[in-house]
């Protein structure tokens, strides 16, 4: 079986084709506010997913000093490199296996960082978008690290 990739665009539309389906009594409340498009269920929305601010993120929040994309970064955690990954991609299951490793992340965190990485939903949602687009991972260099993120890699050239 091969892997078919599609846009981030195609994949939303998707998405919500499938939950607007199931969860057809929500539709007009969610046409109402303007976010249908974002809706899976009562009280549930799917974040924008912005690749660009994953890439941003990545290198400021300090993933960037375990993992690697593009071989910019570290080798203590594996790479995240986009052509690796399995797509269709569901970002609840990249959570998912993050939250499995969530002890050995924390104590690497503590010992490289010196503390743990705190990252909100969204944060999460455009890391997540970030490490599965080839084309926006293509962009990023080690110029993307933050002086501060460099000085705990230590060398990186």
């Amino acid at each position: 079986m091969s892997n078919i990739r599609i846009g981030k665009t195609a994949l939303a539309a998707v998405v919500t084709s499938v939950f607007v389906t199931a969860w057809q009594p929500n539709l007009a409340a969610s046409q109402e506010t303007g976010m249908m498009k974002d809706m899976m269920g009562p009280g549930l929305m799917v974040p924008t997913m912005d690749p660009a601010r994953g890439r941003q993120l990545f290198a400021s929040k300090g993933c960037v000093v375990c993992h690697s994309v593009n071989g910019v970064g570290g080798e203590d955690a594996p790479p995240l490199d986009a052509s690796t990954m399995v797509l269709p991609m569901n970002p609840f299951e990249f959570a998912a296996r993050m939250w499995r490793g969530a002890e050995a992340m924390v104590a690497m965190q503590r010992e490289e960082l010196g503390e743990p990485i705190s990252l909100t939903g969204t944060e999460l949602a455009d890391i997540i978008a970030f490490v599965h687009d080839a084309e926006a991972q293509s962009q990023f260099s080690k110029k993307d690290i933050p002086e501060r993120i460099k000085n705990l890699m230590g060398n990186m050239d």
